[in-house]
């Protein structure tokens, strides 16, 4: 159940770009079961956490998601562009950083002058821009991490995953994954991530699984208690917004949207950023009654 009490079960979920249905996984006839009976939904504009001791699966669950590895059994239903930060990256490709990212903008079907933009733009925002021309197998652990994660920023994807993608990046560099995460699901992507670290990008995260025994359990978080944020928008909005916020209009048109504060900066960010930007008129927090 979720927190608010509404269900999370498959079947009573429509209309979700990501899906697994009763996936299990093992690697051998013989060998002990990874993940057993696995169901998940995750709609637009999720950031959801999936966390469990070291061996737990959960790292399997991301690839089983990311289409690198097929399930042993059930069905996995993914809508739109996936982009995967795996665990370990191979740095032993044939690539200088620039080259590896523009060919990997092609891959995710980019005009070959896009992919180089984007390239550049993210090799500037992680502060390697110095390193473009250089071998991958010649960079740092960090530097090769940071690559890593710009291959899948870079694609802008409606599914992102990252798998533990802040290990061996300085604290500029994780504050960036942590943005881009952030912007990546406030523009209503899927994003699904694994750290070690329990606080990370605590606060936005709008639901958290634990990987316990080959299954997955919806961890109890405070996502849908604290104070209200009331926001009063003018302009179109998009069918779906962060934190799902109540809707109600108002008589002059405009609309106010009531939402728990955890979502407002990713709800605010969309509202301000997106394709259609709203003129917001007014944002207050009330303690929640």
């Amino acid at each position: 159940m979720r927190p608010d009490g509404r269900t999370r079960l498959l079947g009573k979920v429509k209309g979700l770009p990501v899906r697994l249905h009763g996936i299990s996984k093992r690697y051998g006839r013989r060998s002990p079961w990874i993940l057993r009976g696995v169901d998940l939904a995750v709609g637009p504009g999720e950031l959801v956490r999936i966390e469990g001791a070291n061996g737990s699966g959960k790292s399997t669950l991301l690839r089983l998601i990311a289409g690198v590895e097929p399930p042993s059994a059930g069905r996995v239903e993914v809508t739109g562009r996936r982009a995967y930060v795996p665990e370990r990256f191979p740095p032993a490709l044939p690539f200088d950083a620039q080259t590896y990212l523009h060919h990997l903008g092609r891959i995710h079907g980019l005009s070959a002058a896009e992919a180089a933009r984007r390239a550049g733009h993210w090799l500037d925002r992680f502060g390697i821009a110095d390193r473009a021309g250089t071998p991958l197998s010649e960079l740092s652990k960090g530097t090769c991490q940071k690559v890593a994660v710009a291959q899948a920023l870079l694609a802008e994807a409606d599914v992102l995953l990252l798998d533990e993608a802040w290990t061996g990046l300085d604290q500029a560099a994780r504050a960036t994954l942590d943005e881009a995460a952030a912007e990546r699901a406030a523009r209503g992507g899927r994003v699904l991530f694994v750290d070690h670290d329990p606080n990370r990008l605590a606060g936005l995260t709008t639901f958290a699984h634990a990987v316990r025994g080959g299954e997955l359990r919806l961890v109890e978080t405070a996502a849908e208690e604290g104070p209200l944020v009331r926001v009063e928008v003018e302009g179109e909005l998009p069918e779906w917004l962060p934190g799902t916020p109540v809707r109600k209009p108002l008589e002059d048109g405009a609309t106010l949207l009531e939402v728990r504060a955890r979502h407002s900066d990713a709800l605010l960010r969309l509202l301000l950023t997106g394709r259609r930007p709203a003129h917001i008129r007014s944002v207050r927090q009330e303690e929640a009654q």
